[in-house]
């Protein structure tokens, strides 16, 4: 196990190295000047020098990059004499809009992406596993047809349209709960629940046919095997052949599309958290591409390339611990 997560670490390592390099070239090659808008549109060519030397954007592509990197680990001062400002770590750089810490932004909005980010996760889980279950059980009988039209009919519709829908029955019509609006879990965690159940819907009717489907075709193969069939002639009760015998081996493909969904949605689901007013990291970084806020739009691409690639690390341990052979892979 441990030349298994060696292996594993040393991966994640050079993808994140590799996704930041080609990040910082993308950014800091593009024909816009992070000096002039760091400056602004008044400065003079002199200011606007100043302000590059100042940020080190005078000097080779690689010392830049080189140093961005250093930063994230170890902070660095930007500027010199009475223009230096510290930067702690870990150091993506300063908001050309704001002038706050990067760090700082991401981590005041993240509260609220990983609150949608789970509850949505749990919900789309639950309904995803239970249609899956009881279609595969069911199958080529109406229930089995009527769920997995739903399911495929309620993920088809755009996001937009689910959540227009969800606001206008729940909060118009009905007037069974009050528009949403993030309240932290700290403060009153029934009304950050009451206040997040919409985006979660949302999110979840949009994911939870792919893991109905999945589970479905999975668990109708698996109680197809022999070993089922044998655990039947034992005289097993039928909950315990599908949960532990029919179950389990479909989890395996689960557990994969969770680890590569969630792991983006900790970043940010961009389109709900605008739909919604959710002051997440998704929508940060909505506002920062209509900016061009360079330093915010990069790093939240580096957190959401670390959220989806230790999601996939704990998804490879998981199969490790469900399954053995994989350790060699």
């Amino acid at each position: 196990m441990t030349a298994f997560l060696t292996r594993r670490l040393l991966g994640i390592a050079v993808t994140l190295l590799v996704i930041c390099a080609v990040t910082f070239a993308i950014f800091y090659l593009l024909p816009n000047d992070p000096a002039q808008q760091f400056c602004g549109k008044d400065c003079t060519p002199d200011q606007v020098a100043l302000v590059r030397r100042q940020m080190g954007l005078d000097a080779p592509l690689a010392v830049q990059f080189g140093r961005y990197v250093v930063a994230i680990f170890a902070g660095r001062t930007m500027g010199a004499g009475n223009y230096a400002v510290a930067c702690h770590f870990p150091c993506f750089g300063y908001s050309f809009q704001s002038g706050r810490p990067v760090w700082d932004l991401m981590m005041d909005r993240f509260p609220a992406s990983f609150s949608l980010a789970i509850g949505s996760a749990v919900l789309w889980l639950l309904l995803g596993l239970l249609a899956g279950v009881v279609s595969a059980l069911r199958k080529n009988s109406w229930v089995d047809r009527t769920l997995m039209i739903g399911t495929i009919g309620a993920a088809a519709l755009p996001v937009y349209f689910t959540a227009m829908m969800l606001v206008y029955l729940t909060v118009t019509v009905l007037g069974l709960i009050p528009y949403p609006r993030y309240i932290d879990f700290s403060d009153d965690p029934v009304a950050w629940a009451q206040n997040l159940l919409l985006p979660w819907i949302t999110l979840a009717l949009a994911t939870a046919a792919l893991y109905a489907r999945m589970t479905r075709s999975s668990v109708i193969e698996t109680l197809g095997e022999p070993f089922v069939r044998t655990a039947r002639a034992k005289g097993l009760r039928e909950r315990r052949v599908v949960g532990k015998h029919g179950l389990r081996p479909a989890l395996t493909a689960v557990v994969t599309m969770l680890g590569m969904d969630l792991g983006g949605l900790l970043a940010g689901a961009v389109i709900t958290e605008q739909l919604f007013g959710l002051p997440g990291v998704g929508k940060l970084f909505a506002d920062s591409l209509n900016k061009s806020d360079q330093p915010v739009v990069m790093g939240i691409t580096l957190l959401a390339s670390f959220f989806i690639v230790s999601s996939n690390l704990v998804v490879d341990v998981l199969y490790a611990w469900i399954d053995p052979r994989a350790r060699l892979s």
